[in-house]
């Protein structure tokens, strides 16, 4: 299956020593070979912000 479950976690907000919010999407294994990175809105910070993917 090409597709696998990936959790996405904030990045801006460990810095400021806030919670960090968590998305959960999916990834195409074959076509993204890295980390995914997406622009996401985080409820604690009230703005987007970069949130990467974790192992």
């Amino acid at each position: 299956m090409p597709r696998e479950n990936i959790i996405l976690e904030c990045t801006e907000a460990i810095k400021e020593g806030k919670s960090p919010s968590r998305y959960m999407s999916t990834r195409n294994k074959k076509l993204q070979q890295g980390r995914l990175e997406k622009k996401k809105y985080n409820p604690f910070l009230r703005r987007h912000t970069l949130h990467r993917e974790v192992k």
